[in-house]
C-alpha cells in the first residue's frame, strides 16, 4: 500500500480496541495520580508535617518515574510489554495500599514514591506502537494525550468532592482499585503483539545522551521542566490559601477548579487552532507562558476572595493547558529521525524531574518564607523560560515518516529517499527494511515516494 492511501485509511477494529484499552489504562492510573494532587497539601498538614515534608510528599512521585521510565521501556523490549506493565502496576497498587493505610507523612512520601516507581508510561506506547499500524501511529499517540489531559480535568473537579466522602485514604485505595481495572484490560482485553523495534517510540539511551547537546530540543525539555515546577509548587500552597485564607473547606475546592478549568478551556481551543496556521505557532507558544506568568503575578498580590483565586487559577490553567498540549507536538516535530522515542524519553524525565524539585524547593520556600515566595519563584522560572523561548531561533518544524524499503538496495535506497523533494532526513538501520524520515509535508512529492517504499 502506498503512502498516500495510508494516510488517507481509518482505524480498523483491532486498532480501536487496543487503543481504547490502552487509553483507559494510561488514563485511569494518571487518574489516580492527580486525585491527590489538590489535597494532599493539606493531608499532610493534618499529619503534622513540615512545609518541606508536604512538598516532598507531593513531588516525590516525580523523582521516581524519572529514575524507572526507561528502565522499564528497556525491560519491555526483553521481557514483554505485558509482563512489565502488570508488574509495574502491581508496583503502583502497592504504593497506593502503602501510603493510605500510613499514619505518618513518612509512610505517605514512601507509599507515593512506589506509585511512581510502576512507571508504565514506556511500555504502554511501545505495546501502542506494536499493535497500531505506522500510518495511525499519530492518531493512537493523540488519544492517548487526550485521555491523560481529561484525567487531569476529572481529577481536579472530583478530588475534593470524593475527599470529603472517603477521605484522602480512600482516594489512595481507589487508585489502587483502579490499578486493579487497568490489571484487567491489559490481560483481558488488550491483544498480545509480535514486538516491534520501532524508533520513533523506543527510547534508546545512547541516543538520549546526544539529544541533550541539541539546543532546540533542550529548551522545550527545561520548558517542561519549569512548567511541571510551577504546577507542583503551586499546589503545595494553593488548598492551603483556599481552606486557611478564604475558609473553603475541601469539599467546596470544586467552586474555584470547575469554572477556572473549563472557562480556560473556552479559551484554549482558539489558541490552539491559531498556532495550527503558518508562522503563529512561535507566537502562541510565547503568549501561553506569559499567560503562565500573568497568573503568578495576580498570585503574588494575595487573592482575597474566591472570585480573585479563581481568575488566578483561570489564567493558571489557560496557560498550562496549551503548553501541556503543544510541548510533545514540538519536541517529535523537532527531533532528528529515528530519535522521536528518545527525545520523549529524555522530555518526560525532565517532566517528573519538574514535578519532584517543584515539591520540594515549593515545600521549603513555604515553610521559610511564606506563600507568595512561591509564586515569586514560579514567575521567576517563567521569565527565565520567556527569555530561552524569545532569544531561541524559530522553529523548523518536520514531520516524521517510517516506511518500509528493501534493505537490499541499502546506500542507493538512501539516496534516492534523499533526492525526494521534501525530504530532508533519512536513516536506514543496518540490516533492516525500515526507513525513518523527516519530511517538509507542504513540500513532499508523495509521487516519488510511493514509488519507493515497499507495501
Amino acid at each position: 500500500m502506498k503512502a498516500s492511501a495510508l494516510n488517507k485509511s481509518g482505524l480498523n477494529r483491532l486498532e480501536r480496541r487496543s487503543i481504547s484499552a490502552l487509553a483507559s489504562v494510561y488514563g485511569l492510573r494518571m487518574f489516580g495520580l492527580f486525585l491527590i494532587l489538590p489535597v494532599l497539601s493539606i493531608y499532610a498538614e493534618q499529619l503534622n508535617a513540615s512545609p518541606m515534608m508536604m512538598g516532598i510528599a507531593l513531588g516525590v512521585y516525580g523523582i521516581t518515574q524519572a529514575i524507572f521510565l526507561i528502565p522499564f521501556g528497556i525491560m519491555s523490549d526483553k521481557f514483554g510489554r505485558k509482563p512489565v506493565i502488570l508488574f509495574g502496576l502491581s508496583v503502583f497498587i502497592f504504593g497506593s495500599l502503602v501510603a493510605a493505610f500510613s499514619t505518618t507523612i513518612e509512610g505517605v512520601v514512601v507509599g507515593h514514591a512506589l506509585q511512581g516507581a510502576g512507571a508504565i508510561a514506556a511500555a504502554v506506547l511501545a505495546l501502542t506502537s506494536d499493535l497500531t499500524r505506522e500510518s495511525q501511529r499519530t492518531k493512537a499517540m493523540a488519544m492517548i494525550g487526550m485521555t491523560i489531559g481529561l484525567a487531569f480535568l476529572l481529577a481536579l473537579i472530583a478530588s475534593p468532592l470524593l475527599e470529603s466522602f472517603i477521605g484522602v485514604q480512600g482516594l489512595f485505595i481507589m487508585t489502587a482499585i483502579l490499578a486493579v481495572g487497568s490489571m484487567l484490560l491489559i490481560v483481558k482485553v488488550v491483544p498480545t503483539p509480535v514486538q516491534t523495534r520501532n524508533l520513533e517510540v523506543r527510547a534508546v539511551p545512547s541516543r538520549m545522551l546526544e539529544l541533550l547537546r541539541n539546543p532546540q530540543l533542550i529548551r522545550l525539555d527545561c520548558g517542561i521542566f519549569i512548567l511541571h515546577f510551577v504546577l507542583t509548587a503551586m499546589f503545595v500552597v494553593v488548598p492551603i490559601i483556599m481552606l486557611e485564607r478564604l475558609g473553603l473547606e475541601t469539599r467546596d475546592h470544586w467552586h474555584i477548579y470547575i469554572p477556572a478549568l473549563f472557562g480556560s478551556i473556552v479559551f484554549m481551543v482558539p489558541m490552539i487552532i491559531l498556532s495550527a496556521r503558518q508562522n503563529q505557532l512561535g507566537r502562541v507558544f510565547f503568549a501561553a507562558i506569559c499567560i503562565l506568568l500573568f497568573a503568578q503575578l495576580l498570585l503574588i498580590n494575595g487573592p482575597s476572595s474566591v472570585m480573585a483565586l479563581t481568575v488566578c487559577m483561570f489564567f493558571f490553567f489557560w496557560g498550562f493547558n496549551l503548553l501541556e498540549a503543544m510541548l510533545p507536538s514540538l519536541v517529535s516535530r523537532l527531533a532528528p529521525a529515528a530519535s522521536k522515542g528518545s527525545a520523549m524519553g529524555v522530555y518526560n524525565t525532565f517532566q517528573f524531574l519538574g514535578v519532584f524539585f517543584g515539591g520540594f524547593i515549593g515545600g521549603m520556600l513555604y515553610g521559610k518564607l511564606g506563600v507568595s515566595a512561591v509564586f515569586i519563584v514560579c514567575a521567576m522560572a517563567l521569565l527565565i523560560w520567556l527569555w530561552m523561548v524569545f532569544s531561541a531561533p524559530k522553529f523548523r518544524l518536520l514531520d516524521s515518516l517510517v516506511v518500509n524499503v528493501d534493505h537490499a538496495a541499502g546506500l542507493d535506497c538512501q539516496a534516492m529517499l534523499e533526492a525526494i523533494t521534501g525530504v530532508e532526513e533519512v536513516i536506514i538501520i543496518e540490516g533492516e527494511a525500515t526507513a525513518y524520515l523527516k519530511v517538509d509535508k507542504t513540500r513532499l512529492d508523495h509521487h516519488a515516494l510511493d514509488k519507493i517504499i515497499v507495501s
